[in-house]
């Protein structure tokens, strides 16, 4: 059977480009070095290296076996790696559920630091709406959730990451009218509205900017949500950072005014504010704290 040493020697001579340098390497004796390499070479029935010529060189079936067990040798390495991570308690598996008004690739760009920073735990990433996220952290089904939420609830520790604003739009032409700072919602009611529908399955859940008796369409997510709109078929709310370049182009228009309103949402990192956190959930909550703490340095630094 071919052993981990013996793969690990044949390793150490191809990089060195001798056997004695490969035993060097290993801090061997010259003999032991050779004598292991014929029995690999014995127990896959192979010559592996060409010692023909002055330094010793791989044969061709040499060059294919060797590439081989660097992915072996690659995979031990990274085997012992993980148990080594597993020993100290870490986790290697985070839950996290981002709202449907999250911005997405700010998100992801911190997600993919964390990532790369500890390559043995897989980030489970679920998209809810509405009340979902919350549901899901309160369920015990997250380690965090990136949404918002109401500051004033104590079942909640959260770091504000970002504020987004929700925008009433309308493409151009839809309304029978010309909106202005007046339009009351009154005026929207004969018009259908496009609404998100939120996922949560058993907690209460939310109703934003719904108007009563208005036809709506419902649809599960904010891309669909604003097809619709920008396609003449509906009127609704929307995230600023999704809408903002169709309405400097004109593809959208605001229906913002006096009566009809918006509103500023603070978009955070939130977990339960009691019970057990695995030590990689806590990195990763310390990662957003970095990045709050950057932000607030930034902007302090322009006053």
């Amino acid at each position: 059977m071919i052993s981990l040493k013996q793969l690990q020697t044949l390793d150490a001579v191809v990089r060195g480009g001798s056997f004695q340098t490969g035993a060097k390497a290993l801090h061997r004796s010259h003999p032991s070095v050779i004598n292991l390499m014929r029995s690999l070479e014995k127990e896959i029935g192979l010559a592996l290296f060409d010692r023909s010529g002055y330094r010793t060189r791989l044969t061709e079936a040499g060059e294919s076996f060797y590439k081989h067990a660097l992915r072996v040798l690659k995979e031990q390495a990274e085997l012992e790696s993980l148990a080594g991570f597993l020993q100290e308690g870490n986790e290697t598996r985070l839950r996290i559920v981002i709202g449907d008004i999250t911005p997405l690739d700010e998100t992801l760009r911190l997600l993919r630091g964390f990532a790369q920073r500890h390559p043995q735990v897989q980030l489970d990433l679920d998209f809810e709406n509405l009340s979902g996220p919350r549901e899901r952290l309160l369920d015990g089904e997250a380690d965090l959730i990136i949404h918002h939420l109401d500051p004033s609830d104590p079942r909640f520790e959260y770091q504000t990451l970002s504020t987004v604003k929700i925008i009433p739009v309308a493409a151009p032409g839809y309304l029978g009218f010309a909106p202005n700072s007046n339009t009351r919602y009154a005026e929207l009611r004969p018009y259908t509205q496009c609404i998100i529908r939120d996922t949560a399955r058993r907690i209460e859940k939310e109703n934003h900017f719904i108007l009563d008796e208005a036809h709506c369409i419902t649809v599960g997510d904010q891309h669909t949500k604003k097809s619709i709109i920008v396609q003449g078929m509906a009127w609704g709310h929307m995230p600023d950072f999704m809408v903002n370049r169709e309405l400097e182009e004109g593809g959208l228009i605001s229906l913002e005014g006096r009566r009809i309103k918006g509103s500023a949402v603070n978009i955070v990192a939130a977990r339960l504010a009691d019970g057990h956190k695995g030590k990689m959930a806590q990195h990763l909550w310390e990662s957003f704290t970095v990045m709050v703490n950057a932000a607030e340095n930034m902007a302090s630094a322009f006053y």
